[in-house]
C-alpha cells in the first residue's frame, strides 16, 4: 500500500497495481481540466451514438426497396419494428454490461463495443432483405454495452469540481451523434442517385444504396478503436486483504462514499465495504424512471420527424429529400454542440439539473404543437422555421437528459456507477425499443385519418408525442422525482 504525506484531513489511501487508485492519484495531482481523457470521452460516445438513429433519415426509403410494405401507408409500420430491434438487443444485455464494468474494467467493454459497431454496423448497410436489417441491428445492440459504462468513467476521470461538465460531454456527444448520424444517412444513401457524377449506376453504392452512411461510421469507429489504446481504465480493483488494513475513517476518504445515513458499511469477514441495494435507492430508481419517460418520446420523435419529414403532402408531411432532412440535422447539430458548450454549463451551475430540464419540458410542449402547421407552409420560410424548431427541440431534448445523466451518477458510489448506468440504460433500450415500433404503428394509422374530425392525420402524432412529454414532466417533481446530495 502506498500513500502520501498529506496532513490528515486530506489524506487519501492508495493502493499498489490499483487502475483506478492510479487515475485518482493523477486526478488529485491535476488541477486543471483533463482535456485528453475529455476527448477520449466524447470520441468513444460519438461512435456508439452514430449508429442508431443514422438509418432514420433513409429507412423509409429502404423498407419501400426491399418490397416488405404492400401500401405505402404501411411503409411506417414496418419501418418502426426495424428501428426497435437495436434497443431490444441493448435492453437484453445492457444489465450484464454493467456488471462486467464494474467487475473487470470500463475499457474492455468500451473496446468490445465499438468492435460491434464496426461489425454490424456494416453488414447493415449490406442488407438484402427486411430479416437481415432486424439481425443486423438486433446484434449491434445486443453487443454494444457502452452507454451504462462510458457515463461512469466520464466522472472518474476527473476531479470532482469537473464531474458535471464530464456528464455534460457524454450527453453532449450522445445527443449530436443522435443527430449528426442522421445527417450522415441523409446526405449518403442513395448515392447514385444523388451524385451521379461521382458514383454510376453501375457501381457498388447502386447496388446497394444505403452501404455508404454506414461504411462512413463504421471508419470513425475504426478510428476510435485505434485511439482507445490510450483509454486509462478508472474501476479499483482491490482485494480483501489489502483494505483488512485499513481503517474506516481512511477508506471514507477514498473512492468509497458514504450511505444516506453518513456511514459506509463493512463486511464483517472480508473487510470490505458493503455495497447499497441499487433496486431500495429511490433517488437512482426514480430518476431512471423519468430518464426512462423522456427516452420514449425522444426516440419516438427521432423517427416520426424523419418519416415525416419525407413523407408526402397529401400525407401531411413535407416532401424533403433524404438530403434536405440530412442538412436540417447537421444544422441541429451544431447548434446543439455550441449550446452545451457554451450555455448549458452555466445554466445548470444557476438553477440545477432538474431545473433545467423542468424548464426545458415545458418549453417542448408549445413547439410539438407547431410542428403538424408547419405542412402548411413551403420554400425558404419552411426551411427556415423547421431549422429552428429542430435545433430548439434537440437541445431541450439534451438538456433534459443531461440533467438525469448527473442525478443518477451522483446518486450511487463509484464501485457500483456501472451496475447502476447498467439498470439504467437496460430500462431505457426497453422503452427506446417500444418507442419506435409504437411511433411508426402511430404514424402509419394517422396518415390514414387525414380528413378526421379529431386531430386529424398528423396533429394525432405530436398530441401523443405531447402527452408522454407531459407526463415525463409531472414526473419530475417531488414527492417522485427526489435528488440525493452529492457526496
Amino acid at each position: 500500500m502506498a500513500g502520501n504525506n498529506e496532513p490528515l484531513l486530506k489524506k487519501k489511501v492508495y493502493f499498489d497495481n490499483c487502475p483506478g487508485c492510479k487515475q485518482d492519484r493523477k486526478n488529485e495531482a491535476s488541477l486543471g481540466i483533463p482535456y485528453k481523457e475529455f476527448f477520449y470521452v466524447w470520441i468513444v460516445t460519438l461512435c456508439t451514438a452514430l449508429p442508431i438513429s443514422s438509418l432514420f433519415p433513409f429507412l423509409y426509403f429502404m423498407i419501400k426497396d426491399l418490397h416488405v410494405a404492400k401500401r405505402e401507408e404501411d411503409i411506417g409500420f414496418y419501418a418502426g419494428f426495424v428501428g426497435a430491434s437495436f434497443m431490444v438487443g441493448r435492453a437484453l444485455t445492457s444489465l450484464l454490461w454493467g456488471m462486467v464494468a464494474d467487475r473487470y474494467g470500463r475499457k474492455p467493454v468500451i473496446v468490445l463495443s465499438i468492435i460491434s459497431v464496426i461489425i454490424f454496423n456494416t453488414l447493415f448497410g449490406l442488407s438484402t432483405s427486411y430479416w437481415m436489417t432486424i439481425t443486423t441491428r438486433l446484434l449491434l445492440g445486443l453487443l454494444n454495452g457502452l452507454s451504462g459504462p462510458i457515463k461512469a468513467y466520464s466522472i472518474e476521470v476527473c476531479r470532482e469540481e469537473y464531474q458535471a461538465l464530464g456528464a455534460t460531454l457524454v450527453s453532449t456527444a450522445w445527443g449530436i451523434g443522435l443527430i449528426v448520424g442522421p445527417a450522415i444517412g441523409g446526405y449518403f444513401a442513395q448515392p447514385a442517385e444523388k451524385y451521379p457524377e461521382i458514383f454510376s449506376q453501375d457501381s457498388f453504392f447502386a447496388r446497394f444504396p444505403y452501404f455508404l452512411p454506414c461504411i462512413c461510421i463504421s471508419l470513425f469507429a475504426v478510428g476510435v478503436l485505434i485511439a482507445s489504446v490510450w483509454l486509462p481504465e478508472t474501476l479499483h480493483k482491490h482485494n480483501s486483504d489489502q483494505v483488512k488494513g485499513v481503517s474506516i475513517e481512511d477508506l471514507e476518504t477514498t473512492q468509497y462514499k458514504p450511505d444516506f445515513k453518513g456511514h459506509i458499511g463493512v463486511h464483517e469477514e472480508s473487510g470490505l465495504p458493503r455495497k447499497e441495494n441499487l433496486f431500495k435507492n429511490w433517488p437512482l430508481m426514480s430518476s431512471i424512471i423519468v430518464y426512462c419517460i423522456f427516452s420514449l418520446h425522444d426516440m419516438a420523435y427521432s423517427e416520426i420527424f424523419s418519416l415525416w419529414a419525407v413523407s408526402g403532402k397529401r400525407y401531411g408531411g413535407l416532401s424533403f429529400s433524404t438530403k434536405d432532412v440530412g442538412e436540417i440535422l447537421a444544422i441541429s447539430g451544431l447548434g446543439l454542440l455550441l449550446f452545451q458548450t457554451l450555455l448549458y454549463p452555466p445554466l445548470e451551475k444557476l438553477v440545477g439539473p432538474i431545473n433545467s430540464l423542468r424548464l426545458a419540458a415545458i418549453l417542448s410542449i408549445p413547439l410539438l404543437v407547431a410542428y403538424p402547421f408547419m405542412a402548411k407552409m413551403s420554400g425558404i420560410p419552411l426551411m427556415l422555421i423547421v431549422n429552428l424548431a429542430s435545433v430548439l427541440k434537440n437541445t431541450f431534448s439534451v438538456t433534459i437528459v443531461t440533467g438525469l445523466f448527473i442525478l443518477q451518477n451522483i446518486a450511487v458510489a463509484q464501485d457500483q456507477r456501472g451496475a447502476a448506468n447498467g439498470i439504467a440504460v437496460t430500462t431505457m433500450s426497453i422503452f427506446k425499443a417500444i418507442a419506435p415500433a409504437a411511433g411508426g404503428a402511430i404514424f402509419s394509422w394517422a396518415q390514414k385519418r387525414q380528413h378526421a374530425s379529431f386531430l386529424p392525420g398528423d396533429q394525432m402524432v405530436f398530441f401523443i408525442l405531447n402527452v408522454v412529454e407531459f407526463i415525463g414532466l409531472l414526473l419530475s417533481f417531488k414527492p417522485f422525482l427526489v435528488q440525493r446530495c452529492n457526496n
